[in-house]
């Protein structure tokens, strides 16, 4: 049976100050089955009272979105940096009972400019995730130089049994979210061991509308895509994302719990 997941990145953000400390007073405000913890960098002098707070809170967190500048350091080529980086998530994803991990093998500016690097990467994070006994699952993030199907491809010529994770809404960035959902796509599902379920309403590439909303408020056939996973008997994790926080840092859950809703109104269809 599918557990669906709010990321706690849909709470915390820039206008609340990113404070993790708001998580036990919002978490029983939602209306999911467990949450996905995302880390970011602004955290790593605070892990102690971050652990304390999140093993305290008495919720399940499965999977954790692994600090996105990661990336970044793979693509330079710095893959010390990288690796401390990761051990550190590593350490607190062991800690809350995550057994997946949410990587951004490229990110940022940068991107998938020096995806030499990132092949080179991910065989180096991956043995290190091993030794903590995490499932290392990479993101179809958006890309500048070629595209996020291209490039897992290319990684699964190399890591034929990789983990990946797909975020609808990434997908339709690239306008790869009805190619995915067809015949050319079947072998990359069967690496596809997580999935983030978010709505997009712009354009082919369309960076100014790179917003993740929640499911019905953008144009995404999600019909479609929850007839393809019934298809191929998808049975793990599905995280919603989708922004839930206004200007001012107040969480909308209305927004987050309608959003859950939908996702289980879609998964529950004959």
């Amino acid at each position: 049976m599918n557990m669906v997941l709010c990321s706690s990145g849909a709470l915390l953000g820039r206008p609340n100050g990113r404070r993790f400390q708001l998580l036990p007073k919002l978490a029983p405000l939602i209306n999911c089955d467990g949450f996905e913890f995302m880390m970011y960098d602004s955290w790593y002098d605070q892990t102690d009272e971050l652990l304390r707070v999140l093993k305290n809170m008495g919720v399940s967190f499965p999977v954790m979105h692994f600090e996105k500048h990661i990336g970044e350091f793979v693509t330079k080529g710095e893959f010390s940096a990288a690796a401390r980086r990761f051990e550190c998530n590593c350490r607190i994803a062991n800690e809350i009972g995550a057994g997946k991990a949410v990587l951004h093998l490229w990110n940022g500016v940068l991107s998938d400019s020096n995806f030499e690097n990132s092949i080179k990467g991910y065989g180096y994070l991956r043995k290190i995730a091993e030794k903590y006994g995490i499932e290392l699952l990479v993101e179809n993030v958006v890309c500048h130089e070629k595209d996020p199907l291209t490039r897992w491809q290319q990684l699964i010529d190399e890591y034929p049994d990789a983990g990946l994770i797909y975020d609808t809404k990434m997908a339709a960035f690239h306008a790869q979210d009805e190619q995915f959902c067809g015949e050319s796509c079947q072998r990359l599902w069967q690496n596809v061991k997580h999935l983030h379920v978010n709505d997009y309403g712009g354009g082919y590439m369309e960076w100014q509308a790179l917003k993740t909303l929640p499911v019905g408020m953008g144009h995404i056939d999600f019909e479609k895509f929850f007839d393809k996973l019934k298809s191929i008997g998808y049975t793990g994790f599905l995280t919603a994302e989708a922004t839930a926080f206004d200007q001012n840092g107040m969480v909308d859950t209305t927004l987050l719990n309608d959003c859950f809703d939908k996702i289980r109104a879609y998964l529950d269809r004959s």
